[in-house]
């Protein structure tokens, strides 16, 4: 089959299988006297793993590690299985670090429906926004144990803070 039958049966564009195959992730297919590459079933399927693989959320590196094992007649699933754990160890701190930014943020937006928005004048601030960051201040110096309860800081501050992202995906 040819490069564009080969793609959108697998759900990916053309440009990703040449991508796919100059990374070495996907061997070259053969070609006919035309140029043209004469792809198989075991293309579709190669190709159907990796887009598989990349939903389930591992990098093309992690994938191309799979593809390789497989080539070489190794067993895979111990290592796939190490792979997801540390995916889902990934999730889990994300969500973590999400779940605090979603607290710090809704004390913020508590705190900005009891202000008075005519006291705010300071032109270079919001009250609502500065005011978090110095009750963060105040875990740091007079202890976290005295401030919990509603607007109590557990994780990071969301100024700033940061969300793994994979930067090998």
């Amino acid at each position: 089959m040819r490069i564009g039958d080969l793609a959108a049966q697998a759900g990916v564009t053309a440009k990703t299988v040449r991508y796919y195959e100059s990374i070495g992730l996907m061997e070259e297919a053969p070609r006919h006297a035309n140029g043209y590459r004469d792809y198989g079933d075991e293309a579709l399927a190669q190709l159907r793993f990796i887009r598989d693989s990349q939903a389930a959320g591992l990098s093309l590196a992690e994938t191309s590690e799979i593809l390789a094992m497989k080539r070489a007649g190794e067993s895979t699933c111990q290592h796939t299985t190490e792979l997801l754990t540390r995916r889902l160890d990934d999730i889990d701190r994300q969500i973590e670090s999400l779940l605090a930014a979603k607290q710090e943020l809704l004390v913020m937006r508590s705190r900005a429906e009891s202000l008075d928005p005519v006291a705010c004048t300071d032109p270079a601030r919001c009250q609502v926004i500065e005011a978090g960051r110095a009750d963060s201040s105040a875990h740091a110096h007079h202890g976290a144990d005295a401030h919990r309860g509603v607007g109590a800081h557990s994780g990071p501050a969301l100024l700033g803070s940061t969300i793994p992202v994979r930067a090998d995906a």
